[in-house]
């Protein structure tokens, strides 16, 4: 029996709650950064450029973020990234209050802000992935993936619900101060994880040489690296979250509608999470994950023709279902298939993949919007998302036959 159990336990709770109060806090800010943002300028490459000015310093620097958590204390890493996020909210604060920062149009402050955020995510992630995998026995991996993205999903909820009914009743500064306070309750959460495991064993390994094995072990993974590779370009391409400042607008239902329309994936995510959890591991996983990266992609070209407030709301809350599902299985496959010492710096690239692909295609969804308009811009994305499923389904035999997970 294992002597710490009633601490691994209380210390996964700690950073769930830790969890939920960040992603709470960063997508209550996207929906109050993107709002403001498109309503200073009416420009859909303003809201893509959020999400370039965070993946930028976000890919930049995951590597070596991923092999920090390797080396150095985990928690100590995922306090400091939270630390600086809760100061990246606090400055939003302050640029909303005084009045002569963000005039005439004039952003490049919150895009600023967003970049050192991303840096601080780059930090906190991989540290977080991996601290939670420290607090929790190996054979219950598939089970606490699934808990935590319920968190997630469940916090993505509020969270867009909280910056939207707050931007709309009760103002800008109020939305941001808000953010400030569970940022601060984020960071409160790590502090009290105590550790139980032995620090990171040092080796006089280089960076350099460092890196490339977490590279080469990911290069020679048969299944995770193309589960990883279709989350990038489905992501990639298949995100309309950038453009629904614009749809909320052309629904006419204003920042509160655009909460909501924030949250609909991440409610069907939840529902579908919560199911996971409490079942057997996935069967026939490699074809699951295929079917539903590829029925989320007809979900957003839906989204994208739907004139329906409620039924846009029921066909991304439909596609969040889809893409849970996917997400369940490769980050199963991350932490079942990765050697401990090795976590961090996987966790790293899955980021990069996972992470830095929903900025970068808020990017592309901009500059798409801007080239070919809002709905058929969408609709593109669409379809290149079952473009990439028909092709990693043809070059990936592995992933096309594995069955249940480890």
């Amino acid at each position: 029996m294992d002597p710490y159990a009633s601490l691994r336990i209380a210390n996964f709770r700690r950073v769930l709650v830790s969890y939920a109060m960040a992603t709470m806090a960063r997508e209550g800010q996207m929906v109050v950064v993107g709002w403001q943002v498109y309503d200073a300028t009416h420009d859909p490459l303003s809201l893509g450029l959020i999400g370039l000015a965070e993946a930028l310093p976000f890919i930049a620097v995951a590597l070596y973020a991923g092999h920090l958590a390797d080396r150095v204390s985990r928690r100590t890493l995922a306090i400091a990234g939270t630390f600086v996020l809760l100061l990246s909210a606090i400055a939003l604060l302050i640029f909303t209050v005084r009045k002569d920062v963000l005039v005439n149009g004039r952003v490049w402050p919150i895009y600023l802000v967003i970049f050192l955020s991303g840096i601080a995510r780059s930090f906190t992630r991989p540290a977080t992935t991996a601290l939670s995998a420290d607090v929790v026995p190996r054979e219950l991996f598939p089970n606490s993936v699934a808990w935590r993205s319920s968190t997630w999903q469940f916090s993505a909820i509020l969270g867009p619900a909280i910056g939207g009914l707050l931007y709309g009743f009760v103002g800008v500064t109020g939305a941001y101060a808000i953010v400030s306070v569970l940022m601060a309750v984020a960071l409160v959460g790590l502090m009290f994880v105590a550790v139980i495991e032995k620090a990171p064993e040092r080796t006089e390994m280089t960076i350099g040489e460092s890196l490339r094995a977490g590279l080469r072990f990911l290069w020679h993974q048969p299944v995770v690296l193309p589960a990883m590779t279709l989350d990038l370009f489905s992501v990639l391409f298949g995100g309309a979250t950038a453009l629904l400042p614009i749809f909320a607008h052309a629904l006419h239902v204003g920042p509160e509608g655009l909460g909501v329309l924030r949250a609909a994936p991440a409610v069907g995510s939840v529902i579908i999470g919560l199911v996971i959890a409490h079942r057997p591991p996935i069967k026939r996983a490699g074809p699951v994950l295929l079917g539903c990266v590829a029925m989320f992609g007809v979900t957003i070209i839906l989204f994208a023709l739907s004139q329906n407030f409620w039924l846009s709301a029921f066909l991304l809350m439909l596609g969040g279902v889809f893409d849970n599902v996917s997400v369940v299985i490769r980050g199963t496959l991350v932490q079942t298939l990765t050697p401990t010492e090795l976590l961090g710096r996987v966790s790293s690239v899955n980021q990069i993949f996972i992470g830095a692909s929903n900025e970068i295609g808020a990017f592309e969804s901009g500059v798409a919007a801007r080239l070919l308009g809002t709905v058929p811009s969408v609709i593109f994305g669409g379809v290149m998302t079952l473009l990439v499923v028909a092709i990693t389904t043809a070059v990936s035999p592995s992933l096309r036959k594995m069955r249940e997970l480890a």
